[in-house]
This record gives structure tokens, sequence and C-alpha cells, in this order.
């Protein structure tokens, strides 16, 4: 080889190489949040891990929940208001969840979701929601809070670009194991609510009748919404509980 194709040889290389670093890190970018939360699942569901919601939440009460526990030699309890890598692995195979915030927090024990929610989020305007979904769970603007007739409506997705739907969507990812049955535990104003769930349904995105219906109704339901399937936003993956 002469000199000449030596070095184009060597840019066409270098270029093939950075494209698929390139491409790796996109991929990671992109589903790297909704792994880790499968993985998560997966391995604990293989340990059989468990989760339980401290009740009630206050201090005195949760060392009254951990003493009581700590009395049993066949089982130890982990309290954790987030469920990490390190607790799955080797951690007690039964853990409690404490919420992040009791003015207004979500928790699901069979995924160990614990998140903060934001009230009154306008789901149009993307400039007020994206910011939000990052940070927690939003409450749609127009839906009603828990304790109170008609749809309690709850949405950790992305609408903007492909690469940031990973990362905005990841705290719901695993509602998708939720089946008829499961728990979920609101925690609002400093009170407790507890659902069981009812269903789910995959719709178009163009669909907001539960949430512009969610005044006009005779009974207590709540919604938990995100992208599905994961990674796109080509539809909405809507998962439904009503009160125990």
């Amino acid at each position: 080889m002469t000199r000449s194709e030596i070095i184009k040889f060597l840019i066409l290389r270098s270029i093939g190489n950075f494209l698929i670093l390139f491409s790796l890190f996109g991929v990671i970018a992109t589903f790297g949040p909704t792994i880790y939360y499968e993985a998560l699942f997966r391995i604990g569901q293989a340990r059989g891990v468990h989760y339980q919601v401290a009740e009630p939440v206050t201090k005195s009460s949760l060392g009254d929940v951990l003493k009581r526990h700590s009395g049993n030699s066949n089982s130890t309890f982990n309290s954790s208001s987030k469920v990490d890598l390190a607790d799955v692995l080797s951690g007690a195979k039964e853990q409690i969840l404490t919420p992040i915030d009791t003015q207004f927090d979500i928790l699901i024990p069979k995924i160990g979701a614990n998140a903060r929610v934001f009230p009154n989020v306008d789901p149009s305007n993307p400039n007020i929601f994206l910011p939000i979904l990052a940070k927690g769970v939003a409450q749609a603007k127009g839906s009603v809070f828990p304790g109170m007739l008609g749809n309690v409506y709850l949405f950790a997705h992305s609408t903007d670009n492909f690469w940031d739907v990973g990362r905005y969507n990841a705290v719901f990812y695993l509602i998708k194991d939720l089946v008829p049955g499961d728990s979920i535990v609101i925690f609002f104003e400093n009170q407790r609510y507890d659902y069981v769930v009812t269903g789910s349904k995959i719709v178009d995105p163009s669909n907001v009748s539960y949430l512009v219906n969610s005044q006009h109704q005779n009974r207590q339901q709540l919604i938990l919404q995100t992208c599905w399937p994961p990674g796109t936003t080509w539809k909405r993956l809507l998962v439904f509980a009503k009160p125990k």
C-alpha cells in the first residue's frame, strides 16, 4: 500500500470507530435508565425482594415498624426512600420504602418505585412539564387530587426528542409490569391513600378523554401514564387503579 492509501485507511477506520462509539453512546443515553430499572426489577424478583411502604411515616412510628420486624430472626429490613442496585443485589429481601415527600408522593411496592409528585402541571406545554419530569412525576392540571371524586391523573413521559424519552419516562417504565391486584400508595398532604390496580390500556397520544373528563366522574380513580413502547412516543400506556 502506498502512503496515501495507508493514510486514507487510517482516516476511514478512525471515522468508523467514532461512529460506532457515538452510536453506543446514543443507545446508552436513550435506554440506559430503562435498562437500569428493568435490571433492578428482574434481579429483585430472582432474589425474592419485597417492598413494604412505611406506615405511618413519622420517625417514631417508623422505628416501631423496624422494631417489630427486628424481633423476627427470619427476616431483616432495610429502610430507604430510593431503591438502588446495592439494596437489590445484597440487601435485605424485605425492604421498607419511605416517601420522599408526604405532601405528594407515589410509591409502588411491586416495582420499588418511589417518586415525588408535582401538582397542577400543564400536560400540553412541554416547556413546563419537561423540566418537572426530569425530577419526578407530574399530576396533570385539570385532574383531581386523592380523596376527591374523579380521575387523579399522573404522568411521567416525554414528547419532544427521541433521545430524551428514556431519561424522562424511567420513573414509570416498570408500570408495564403491574397487573390487577397490585398496590399503589399515594401520600397527599400528609395523608395516605391506598389503591389497587384494576387494569391497563394502550391508547393513542391524541386520546385525552380520561384527562378531559377527570372531574366528571362519580367515583375515585387513579390513572398512571407513560410512553409506549419504551423509548418511543408512539402510544401511551395507561394503568388504572381504584381505592382499596
